[in-house]
């Protein structure tokens, strides 16, 4: 099947200019109109709604200036050029700040500045209409609020989550970190008919060890040094809906015995206090590890884990999908163009080629993390590959192991200089960090904290 030819409309008094560039807009593989003035200019577009427009300046009754006007107001994103004998700075600046796409002069001489006008136009045109579809597929594809995908791993995905959704098993997500496990647990919860109670998350490799119990069960006024007042804890909160318990194996060891008891019993009781409060939750845990692993080295109850694990769903990484990569592109410009009073398109094909070729070890995370830099960064509509990092856009900048600067002055100093390298290849992903490193997540909290980071 022939690819469909784009509408182009000439716009010029002269009956031999409009003939010449008729049979050069025919070579080049254009459908072209032509109009004589503005008036049938303007009826033309009505009718035909040509993708390109080129006209002359200086004609009679309107000018070409003010059929600019009504055809960026008709449609802003139209490219038009225009073509005068009485070309001027002024005329052209003026032009330019009325949306043209460019300013040429006659006798067109310079064809091949024409060509690549037209060339340029034609990509972006071919852009806008990739952005829209992606726009389409993102209201129509399988996809749980921001948990999104159309590639055949997430439809799969997709299908499990649907298929449990309703029913209150507990569920347990495994997949690398920064593959949306949170965003699928809360996904989970929007589609279960606890959607309208809370959701409430905890990360079991961010919080303190001392603290962990409190953070679950809650505590009364008194019951450790600090204990001020009562608090509640996660089960109280989310009681009615879901409680997601991130990095289940990071769970300090002694502790996974009572968090067994409290979910057989259906009761907790705060640190310090003697009344047993009843809860309705769902438990939905998460892990970035093997739990085979983690219980064959002793970090992780097998008890807990079946418990836990009534129907486990595996996320795929980032660099199994590269598919649905666009897809996410566009979500996540969106997010930030909305964040950042930002009005940027999207990505050219050169850089989601890139992005597609990336191995992206922070998975999901990094990629939105990249984008929301490259939205901030580019001076133009379009993100292209100049905007994106520059390990991104070079392989070579990919080693297998980080390596440091030797001119540390102090081990201490060469520790931090290496968790920090490692965190910025990893997209700030600090469980894919430790995993780097061949360190326990909490150590890469404690590090940041002694640093004086934020976490």
């Amino acid at each position: 099947m022939a690819a469909r030819k784009r509408k182009l409309l000439v716009v010029d008094d002269d009956p031999g200019i409009r003939t010449s560039l008729l049979v050069l807009l025919q070579n080049w593989g254009f459908e072209v109109l032509q109009a004589c003035d503005a008036a049938e200019a303007t009826a033309i577009v009505e009718r035909h709604d040509p993708e390109i427009v080129i006209t002359d300046v200086v004609m009679p009754e309107v000018s070409g200036l003010e059929l600019l006007r009504t055809l960026k107001a008709g449609d802003p994103h139209r490219p038009v050029l225009l073509i005068t004998a009485q070309g001027s700075i002024d005329m052209a600046v003026e032009a330019m700040k009325q949306g043209a796409r460019d300013f040429l002069t006659k006798p067109l001489t310079d064809l091949p500045k024409l060509k690549a006008l037209l060339d340029d136009a034609e990509r972006e045109i071919e852009l806008r209409r990739r952005v829209k579809r992606l726009s389409m597929r993102a209201e129509t594809e399988a996809g749980l609020g921001d948990f999104v995908g159309c590639s055949k791993a997430m439809r799969g995905v997709f299908e499990l989550i649907e298929s449990i959704a309703g029913r209150d098993v507990s569920v347990m997500l495994t997949g690398e970190s920064g593959t949306g496990k949170e965003m699928a647990a809360r996904g989970i919860h929007q589609s279960s008919r606890r959607q309208s109670k809370p959701f409430v998350a905890i990360n079991a490799a961010a919080v303190p060890e001392s603290l962990m119990e409190s953070e679950l069960f809650g505590h009364e006024r008194g019951a450790f040094t600090g204990a001020v007042g009562t608090r509640q804890g996660c089960f109280e909160q989310a009681n009615g809906g879901t409680l997601f318990i991130d990095e289940i194996a990071e769970m300090p060891l002694a502790l996974q015995p009572k968090l067994l008891r409290v979910l057989g019993d259906g009761r907790v009781r705060r640190l310090g206090g003697s009344q047993e409060f009843e809860f309705d939750v769902r438990i939905i845990a998460a892990t970035n590890q093997d739990p085979s692993k983690a219980i064959e080295e002793g970090r992780l109850r097998d008890d807990l884990y079946y418990r836990l694990s009534v129907f486990p769903i595996v996320l795929p990484p980032l660099r199994d999908r590269p598919e649905d990569i666009p897809l996410l592109v566009h979500r996540f410009v969106g997010e930030f163009n909305r964040k950042h009073g930002l009005n940027i398109e999207g990505a050219t094909d050169e850089s989601l080629a890139l992005l597609r070729d990336y191995p992206w070890p922070g998975n999901v995370r990094e990629l939105r993390n990249v984008i929301e830099r490259s939205v901030v960064l580019t001076k133009t509509d379009w993100i292209d590959e100049n905007n994106l990092p520059p390990y991104v856009r070079n392989p070579a900048l990919r080693p297998a192991k980080l390596v440091f600067a030797v001119g540390a002055t102090t081990v201490a100093d060469a520790e931090r200089e290496l968790i920090l390298k490692t965190l910025e290849y990893a997209g700030n992903n600090k469980a894919e960090a430790a995993r780097r490193l061949g360190v326990d997540v909490k150590t890469i909290y404690n590090k940041l904290k002694s640093y004086g980071i934020d976490t």
